[in-house]
């Protein structure tokens, strides 16, 4: 059987290889998002097979097996570990033309040094082979990262978080890569939540601060966001479908806040004016501190009401929601930079329709002391793949500038993930290996490596300064 060239695997030109083995490929990563659970790595975890490091809580895998007919007791449910893997071995030829086809025969090739095509033939012989060598320390979460040159690892953490396990891997010193939170106060913004109350109140017991008005809930962030500094947080996250911005005084914003903290109902005018305030007054205090604010719009979630019963949140029933973002995100923006309290921002959006209009959007706010303080964020969740990536890459470029962009992260539970960041290098070398084959650029390898090494690591080091 002919095995995939994973060697050459979407670099269409020599220029495109140049780039690649030259410049890229040799590159540390700096992973400054994704949902890698701490405590994997503070405890250096070992895995026990290779459904548990490659198929738990991958909602990737998961849609493309439904997709395939596969029963869901063999993707979320009580099947045995073999078997599920069996399961997806059977799909992996099935996904032709997917990234999971891609992204599946490298991760075999970089973390196993399995170059064979995954099928259900071979499925039981690389089973074992796997899962033998998952006794090894270089497989061990921690061995993972060394492995992969990862130089900084940002999580997604809940601002009530005690982020014991980034205390533990910073005290233990024995990991090269920096661990560090990330602060994602999606709950703080979710105030038509039936649980809203609870966690205000949650989040005001752990910060020591009463939340009972609407100054005591900012109160209780700027305490939070001390702490999280404090344990070299130097990024926020927040998630959206559409993105909200409806202008609300602090009195009016305070009043909704008392009515649902008490438990009444909002409408839907209140909830955008709270969320909207209470963004921006986060996004003020992030400036202060020198914060990142990543701001990931577009997502429509959990869309299957009888499985979301069944099995919850992310297991892989979300997706793209279109709506209109320019005067929202325009409008949002401006009123941060009216007092120069705009923090650097990445924007991303899960609408690809938006990537050109961000693009200008955020060269309206770019500003003196920064190299692309705003920034057009990497193809995202649905567009982590060749065509999202070019699309994501050109839109930038034309409308912006690609020199200063801040590269490529997993946003993935797995860590299996790492080799995404092969695949986008190899993408973005492929574009500007067209853009030399074309004579759009010189052939000036020297010049033009530097950049692709900027893109692939040495932007984000300068742009997030987590060290």
């Amino acid at each position: 059987m002919s095995r995939l060239d994973t060697e050459n695997l979407l670099l269409n030109s020599n220029s495109a290889k140049k780039l690649f083995y030259d410049y890229a490929e040799g590159m540390p990563i700096f992973d400054y998002h994704n949902h890698l659970n701490p405590k994997d790595i503070a405890t250096n975890r070992q895995f026990d097979n290779l459904t548990e490091l490659w198929l738990e809580g991958d909602h990737y895998k998961w849609r493309a097996m439904r997709w395939l007919g596969v029963d869901e007791e063999l993707i979320t449910g009580s099947a045995s570990p073999e078997a599920k893997f069996m399961a997806w071995s059977a799909c992996v030829p099935r996904l032709v033309g997917n990234p999971l086809y891609h992204w599946t025969h490298l991760e075999l090739t970089r973390y196993f040094g399995i170059q064979e095509r995954l099928t259900a033939e071979n499925a039981k012989e690389i089973w074992d082979a796997c899962n033998e060598q998952l006794k090894a320390p270089a497989l061990r979460a921690g061995g993972i990262l060394e492995k992969f040159k990862v130089n900084v690892a940002c999580t997604t953490d809940d601002p009530v978080d005690s982020l014991e396990f980034h205390r533990a891997i910073r005290d233990q010193g024995e990991l090269s890569t920096v661990v560090a939170p990330a602060f994602r106060p999606d709950r703080v913004l979710d105030i038509a939540n039936a649980d809203f109350p609870s966690y205000a109140r949650t989040l005001g017991t752990t910060a020591g601060i009463a939340v009972d008005t609407y100054q005591g809930l900012l109160d209780a962030l700027q305490e939070r966001i001390q702490y999280f500094h404090d344990h070299g947080c130097r990024l926020s996250d927040h998630g959206f479908g559409a993105f909200p911005y409806e202008q609300a005084d602090v009195k009016e914003v305070a009043d909704i806040y008392g009515k649902a903290i008490g438990g009444g109902s909002l409408t839907p005018l209140e909830e955008r004016k709270y969320r909207t305030h209470t963004l921006l007054k986060l996004g003020e205090m992030y400036h202060a501190k020198g914060w990142t604010m990543q701001l990931h719009i577009g997502a429509i979630r959990n869309n299957n009401a009888r499985m979301f019963a069944k099995i919850g949140k992310d297991s892989g029933y979300d997706s793209i929601l279109d709506f209109h973002l320019a005067e929202s995100l325009n409008g949002f923006l401006s009123r941060l930079d009216r007092n120069d309290q705009l923090p650097k921002t990445i924007v991303y959006s899960l609408y690809s329709s938006h990537y050109e209009m961000i693009a200008t959007t955020i060269g309206n706010f770019q500003s003196a002391g920064v190299e692309g303080k705003l920034q057009l964020g990497s193809a995202w969740w649905f567009h982590d793949q060749k065509e999202g990536m070019l699309k994501q890459l050109t839109a930038l470029s034309s409308m912006g500038l690609i020199s200063t962009f801040v590269g490529m992260l997993t946003d993935s539970r797995s860590f299996m993930s790492f080799p995404r960041h092969e695949y986008f290098r190899r993408v973005l070398c492929r574009l500007f290996g067209d853009w030399i084959k074309e004579g759009e650029l010189p052939a000036d390898y020297e010049y033009i490596g530097a950049i692709i090494q900027d893109i692939c690591y040495h932007n984000a080091e300068r742009y997030f300064q987590i060290h």
